[in-house]
């Protein structure tokens, strides 16, 4: 390219923030000022990527409006600024320059990417260089957020620094037309990660002979070992996963015993949407999420096999619903391990006719977090694999993978739920301020159950990668380890936390420890309000709302048990301006405090205690408890007259696990929710052959009336009103001692408090001059009874807010803490 005439050039800078290094940004506008006869320069900066380009002003106007439509898919460019600059009459040629640190930070870290469609070709081919080579990635796909140290994001600042170029890799990273130009994960196998397979300490691995198996393919040797029914723990891309074969109902139950997990729902892992669909049924929302970058676990209903009596996977993958947690290979790892346990399936006369299906769940001892590195993983997995695929790529951050279901075309709502937001997504930001805030750094500690935690800066929200339930110590040091990295890589320290009111949970305890050690001021935020900011700031909704908050427990500012709430908000101008609690459901007794979620049976026995309704045998109904604990329900009753250990709360998902129990669906519980799963599942009918088993039991709650759920001003304090669910719980009652079937009962129960609550909202948003409303807590992960809800308030005349970019459970409260946070220190 020659000098332009001075007189005819002109020269901007623009400065570029966003998710824009890591994801082949600079190429692209390296291409783009070359094909427009630009001269310049681009480098990534702390700040983002800054870009001078030089030339005629038609060109320039060009590259301008180019640069936002045209830049790559996994760029997300969150603000643009341009300036022009005076320009160099002696400049030559368009150049990437090394990149530059520096104090102001305003770089967007991108989260993992699923393998590209160009790489997984790459690994098919016998005739390229990366034939069946697991690392292979490029700027369009591979590791990003779990193997970045600090930015810039550049190779010595990864995991990969150890992996030193050769000379056809370096090619490729220094050569601005090639699709691998700076992707700093690039490696062949030459130069990069390898994998090793070890068997775990007793275990004897099968002769590789007699198996068929190449030994010198650890991949094909385990794909071999997995057939023959052995558990391995796999080193994947956020953290290990334990994997067995889907169909052996002996390695199932065997993981199921060793991982101590007798119900929880496993996810499975399958090559491609063809073997996935004989299974399940992949409409087009489960096709999209499941084919996207972000490579999610995907809730998907299940089909029925050629009888029409049982499904076409085993039940005891998911015994408590009618979906399963599917997924597609995220690596080339996965990719080329499901490729070589199809075909070696296939070979064999018994498996041919079965779909491949490996079980791929997370790589942790019970309550634990993740394990991310090998030797954490050969003590920790010792007792739970028999054999472990490892390899020499360490990941330095852990990230789980994300889990989502997708809502049914009925609903009109066309974003997906999120139950676990982590590989994929996380660190994506969250806009959650107005424009031009600018608000000092606050950290949001999240709940202790299915916690995340979340800093901000500037009008973003980071919420980090789903942590886990804080009860296991090594859990809570994960908080810690996901709050110093994502300080880090923001470059921000809190000038605030917040945490929950709750007295004992460790997630406060953590943030006052902070507050301690920093001199930092600490706000304790209510943990229904927390899920009341956090959809509203969800949605940048500042104003006057009313938000549903349904959930298991938070602890109340009265000192009792909430979980079945509607609140008032009035967040005008950014600033908290008032909190209040309208109404609750009519509370409940929890015999034993924290027994009572573990065995639901005893909050349905208080509730017919409570109610005067038979505690034994009334006609043809027994309560499904009894005999078996006739001598604790006696022992329960006394508790109840006396007072004795024995709470109260509001929660809707207590009132879930006692009309479970109730209907002899779930007396005992083994995971959290499992009671209130197995009764929205309840309403369903099995569904002929090639159909889903369709959960939520749409044809039963066409047909079944709603019970009765009415609504009253509470006798001691008449500004709160009480949504009667004491007379909700009767009604069901009545219906089981007359014999009517538990599936419409069911039905009737969930469209009854979807009733009630609808109703008592819509009378409060008319008294309150209020148009929208919230919808916030885990019972929204019920899509029967958030479809319902929504569907009234909406007849009603009132807008629906709802989580798209969060989960709707506990998983969301560090953000609402901290926009909460954010929103007071812009009040002062």
């Amino acid at each position: 390219m020659g000098r332009a005439s001075s007189s005819r050039l002109r020269r901007l800078r623009f400065t570029v923030q966003g998710q824009v290094q890591g994801v082949g940004f600079r190429p692209f506008v390296f291409r783009l000022a070359k094909e427009l006869g630009l001269s310049g320069f681009v480098r990534n900066e702390s700040r983002g990527v800054l870009i001078e380009v030089q030339g005629k002003n038609s060109c320039l106007r060009g590259f301008s409006r180019r640069l936002e439509s045209e830049a790559p898919p996994l760029a997300g460019l969150r603000a643009l600024h341009c300036e022009e600059t005076p320009p160099r009459p002696e400049e030559t040629g368009f150049h990437i320059l090394a990149s530059h640190s520096g104090q102001n930070h305003a770089v967007l870290v991108s989260p993992d990417t699923g393998t590209c469609p160009e790489c997984l070709a790459e690994i098919l081919d016998p005739e390229n260089r990366r034939f069946s080579y697991p690392f292979t990635n490029c700027t369009a796909c591979g590791p990003r957020y779990s193997i970045i140290r600090s930015v810039p994001y550049d190779r010595p600042s990864t995991s990969m620094a150890c992996f030193p170029l050769c000379p056809s890799c370096r090619a490729e990273y220094e050569n601005p037309g090639d699709r691998r130009f700076h992707a700093q994960p690039n490696a062949c196998p030459e130069c990069g990660p390898k994998l090793r397979l070890v068997h775990s300490p007793g275990k004897k691995a099968p002769d590789a002979e007699q198996s068929g198996q190449d030994a010198g393919d650890p991949l094909e040797t385990l794909a071999g070992l997995l057939l023959a029914g052995k558990i391995a723990a796999i080193k994947g891309l956020g953290g290990f996963q334990l994997a067995c074969d889907a169909q052996n109902l002996a390695a199932v139950a065997e993981l199921r015993r060793r991982k101590r997990r007798p119900h929880k729902p496993f996810a499975v892992m399958v090559p491609d949407l063809e073997e996935a669909g004989r299974f399940a049924y992949i409409g087009p929302a489960e096709e999209k999420l499941l084919l996207s970058p972000e490579k999610p676990i995907v809730i998907c209903p299940l089909l029925r096999d050629r009888t029409g009596d049982a499904p076409a996977l085993p039940s005891l993958i998911s015994p408590d619903t009618n979906g399963v947690g599917l997924m597609l290979p995220n690596t080339p790892l996965h990719f080329l391990l499901l490729r070589h346990f199809r075909e070696l399936s296939r070979r064999d006369g018994k498996r041919a006719p079965l779909p491949a299906v490996l079980v791929m769940t997370s790589g942790n001892a019970r309550g634990a977090p993740l394990c991310l590195g090998n030797r954490e993983a050969a003590s920790d997995l010792a007792g739970l694999a028999d054999v472990f695929l490892f390899h020499n790529r360490d990941i330095l951050v852990r990230v789980d993978d994300s889990v989502l279901k997708a809502r049914t075309a009925a609903t009109a709502w066309k974003t997906p739920v999120f139950f676990r937001r982590a590989r994929g997504y996380a660190p994506r930001p969250l806009r959650f301020a107005p424009d031009g805030f600018s608000g000092p750094c606050v950290l949001g500690a999240g709940a202790d159950l299915k916690n995340t935690l979340c800093l901000t800066k500037g009008p973003d929200a980071f919420v980090s990668q789903h942590i886990g339930d804080l009860e296991h110590f090594a859990a809570a040091a994960f908080h810690a380890e996901a709050r110093e990295h994502l300080e880090a890589l923001l470059r921000v320290k809190p000038e605030l936390a917040v945490r929950d009111l709750h007295p004992d949970f460790q997630s406060g305890r953590a943030a006052e420890d902070l507050a301690t050690q920093r001199g930092l001021p600490l706000l304790s935020l209510q943990h229904h309000f927390a899920h009341a900011h956090a959809v509203l700031g969800e949605h940048g909704f500042y104003g006057k709302a009313l938000v549903m908050a349904l959930d298991g427990h938070g602890h109340g500012s009265d000192g009792t048990s909430w979980g079945g709430e509607i609140l008032y908000l009035d967040t005008g101008d950014f600033r908290p301006r008032e909190h209040r609690r309208l109404a609750h459901l009519a509370p409940l007794d929890l015999p034993g405090g924290d027994a009572a979620a573990r065995e639901p049976w005893r909050i349905a026995h208080a509730l017919l205690v409570r109610l005067g309704l038979p505690t034994g045998k009334c006609g043809a109904f027994t309560p499904p408890w009894l005999p078996e604990r006739a001598k604790e329900a006696r022992m329960l009753t006394q508790m109840l007259a006396r007072g004795l250990n024995c709470v109260t709360s509001t929660s809707c998902g207590r009132l879930f696990d006692a009309v479970s129990a109730l209907l002899g669906l779930c007396r005992e519980t083994t995971y959290e929710g499992q009671a209130a799963t197995r009764l929205e599942e309840a309403q369903g009918e099995a569904q002929k052959q090639g159909e889903p088993r369709k959960s939520g039991g749409a044809r039963m709650r066409e047909e079944a009336a709603p019970y009765p759920c009415p609504f009253f001003p509470k006798p001691e304090d008449p500004r709160l009103i009480v949504v009667d669910s004491h007379t909700l719980f009767r009604a069901v009652y009545e219906d089981l001692a007359a014999s009517v079937p538990v599936c419409a009962v069911a039905a009737r129960f969930h469209r009854g408090l979807a009733a009630g609550l609808a109703a008592c909202a819509a009378s409060l948003a008319a008294a309150n001059g209020v148009r929208h409303v919230g919808l916030s807590g885990g019972c929204f992960q019920n899509l029967s009874l958030s479809s319902e809800i929504r569907s009234l308030l909406e007849k009603a005349g009132l807008e629906t807010l709802e989580h798209e970019l969060l989960p709707p459970g506990d998983g969301c409260i560090s953000f609402g803490q901290a926009v909460y946070g954010a929103m007071t220190l812009s009040s002062v």
